[in-house]
């Protein structure tokens, strides 16, 4: 489930847009591999444990107060939920193109 607490075109960046997001993982979640188009992504774990893959890079547990960024154009391979019983919730913070889609699924295969 995610939150939108606000979006706002950078005025110092004509044509990037700022968007900052509440992320939440019901227990055992997770996410179908994506991309963020051309966002850079700046993501921090509020509650919970996410585990998390992007690119070749090794998969890796984030534990509250941790957090990683996404180059844009990076794949995001991995994205859970540790825990069967309590959700996770992160805060991410998207600087993109001004009108992009902020998440694309990978087509099923």
């Amino acid at each position: 489930v995610q939150t939108p607490l606000i979006e706002q075109a950078l005025p110092n960046v004509p044509g990037k847009t700022f968007t900052s997001s509440i992320v939440e993982f019901p227990p055992s979640f997770r996410a179908l591999p994506h991309r963020h188009g051309d966002a850079f992504i700046y993501a921090y774990v509020l509650e919970g444990s996410i585990r998390s893959q992007v690119d070749d890079a090794p998969v890796r547990t984030y534990l509250p107060g941790e957090n990683w960024i996404e180059q844009p154009g990076a794949h995001h391979v991995v994205t859970e939920n540790t825990s069967q019983t309590e959700c996770a919730k992160l805060l991410v913070v998207f600087i993109s193109n001004t009108g992009d889609n902020l998440k694309i699924d990978d087509p099923h295969q």
